[in-house]
């Protein structure tokens, strides 16, 4: 099976063709990143897809993050409706033609309307749980608890200056995606989201919460991420899924 080129990576930069389907902002957004072993990873996702790894490992991301302005296209922001929480774990694939994107283990949110569009018209794993958080200048404290598992709770400073990450670097890896894949009935889709490249800066991470990857059927996790950065926030248009050839 064919890996991804670094051509086909930074091609997955440029604005698709068509007319977007939703458009929202992410905020303060922290990645944490933890090596595995791909096999355990490759166990883990749908026929079709495969694990696509850097520096001979696979990679699981860690990723909460505000949800600000969710709406379709056609539509403004409704209070109430399009700001609320979001935290993710995902990993790094790659499609029978060497497409590469995201999956998603799981996206947990605090908003079940969203929730609910979500899983009905994208495919997406996404849970409601009990979130909160606050953010200042300095510090990022953010709170979830999915029914049935042990809360995780996030806090993170950003340091630093803000760069875009270097080309063919981890950072370019863990972030530069544009790609999401859901699987339906054993059928792969994807679907791409177009936005600025992230200026990411270093982030000093004062406490954070591993459950959520237990959850996903991953080994336990006792030790600190091996990768860390965060993003301030990016404006997305997300686009319809698409069959994958």
């Amino acid at each position: 099976m064919p890996t991804p080129t670094f051509a086909q990576r930074l091609a997955l930069r440029e604005r698709p063709g068509g007319r977007p389907v939703m458009r929202q902002s992410w905020r303060e957004l922290l990645f944490l990143h933890w090596k595995f072993d791909p096999g355990e990873v490759q166990a883990l996702l749908p026929d079709g897809l495969t694990v696509d790894t850097c520096d001979d490992a696979a990679w699981v991301g860690v990723v909460p993050f505000f949800m600000c302005d969710v709406r379709p296209v056609w539509s403004p922001s409704v209070p109430g409706l399009s700001n609320f929480l979001e935290l993710n774990v995902r990993t790094y694939v790659f499609d029978a033609a060497g497409t590469p994107g995201v999956w998603f283990f799981s996206l947990d949110a605090s908003n079940p309307i969203a929730v609910w569009v979500a899983r009905t018209f994208f495919h997406l794993p996404y849970n409601h749980a009990r979130m909160r958080a606050r953010a200042t200048p300095a510090t990022v404290d953010y709170w979830s608890h999915r029914g049935g598992l042990e809360p995780d709770h996030f806090v993170y400073q950003p340091v630093g200056t803000e760069r875009l990450a270097e080309i063919e670097s981890l950072d370019f890896y863990l972030v530069e995606r544009y790609l999401l894949f859901a699987c339906n009935n054993r059928r792969i889709y994807g679907g791409r989201v177009h936005h600025s490249p992230y200026r990411i800066r270093e982030v000093r991470v004062l406490e954070h919460g591993t459950h959520l990857l237990a959850a996903a059927g991953l080994p336990s996790v006792d030790r600190a991420c091996d990768h860390a950065c965060y993003a301030r926030s990016v404006d997305v248009d997300i686009f319809a899924l698409q069959r994958q050839s």
